[in-house]
């Protein structure tokens, strides 16, 4: 772009004595001066809907008041409202998850300290009622906390060393009272005899390990906790 710059001062042409010839007006210089009127015309940029070529440059302007946090208006944001919007959304003490990502929210946000949290652990509501979860940041819990397999080892073995069954006996037939028939018990046993019996049986092992069996269902994340 090129700005006009007049090449003929017509103004001191009035002061000349007449008869000068330089008082004269001539077509060439208002010529002159109307090409070069249209020159800078042409090369500036209109106020509507400007096209730029180049490297354009801008005045940086002076914001002077940062909006409140709550402010939803069409204001423009400076990076410091921004900056106290996102600050007050992580205050000290939240927690930062990212599924994806492992960089620190002090490089991501731009504001705060942040630390490693939770690692290798789940988390749970606060509740004063029970004495696992009174308190911020109490810990508990183990992956192999219970073993659930067990096991039987060897046989079991049951033994009968013999036994008897007896029964009396009895002899002669005989007569009394006429009409009757008394039979005579001899007195004799007859027994009978079993030998020894053994049972063997075997037990077997049941169960199943619970090492790494006792976590709820997961999903891994990466988590940072805001110390300042």
């Amino acid at each position: 772009m090129s700005d006009y710059t007049k090449s003929t001062n017509f103004a001191t042409k009035d002061n000349l004595s007449s008869g000068n010839a330089l008082k004269i007006v001539k077509g060439t210089e208002i010529d002159t001066e109307f090409n070069n009127i249209a020159t800078a015309i042409s090369t500036k940029a209109d106020l509507v809907s400007p096209t730029f070529t180049g490297t354009p440059t801008l005045p940086t302007g002076t914001i002077g008041v940062t909006q409140s946090a709550g402010n939803n208006s069409t204001a423009l944001a400076t990076t410091a409202f921004v900056q106290a919007a996102l600050s007050a959304l992580y205050p000290v003490g939240s927690i930062y998850t990212n599924a994806t990502s492992s960089t620190n929210p002090g490089t991501s946000l731009g504001f705060g300290t942040w630390t490693a949290f939770g690692a290798g652990r789940v988390m749970v509501g606060f509740s004063s009622g029970n004495a696992l979860f009174d308190a911020a940041e109490e810990t508990g819990g183990s992956a192999d906390a219970i073993t659930v397999s067990h096991t039987h080892t060897g046989t079991s073995t049951v033994t009968d060393p013999g036994h008897t069954h007896s029964q009396g006996a009895y002899g002669s037939i005989g007569s009394g009272i006429p009409g009757t028939t008394v039979i005579y018990g001899t007195g004799a046993n007859i027994t009978s005899a079993s030998t020894g019996i053994t049972v063997a049986t075997s037990i077997s092992t049941t169960g199943s390990s619970g090492t790494n069996a006792n976590y709820q269902p997961y999903i891994t994340v990466y988590m940072w906790k805001r110390t300042a």
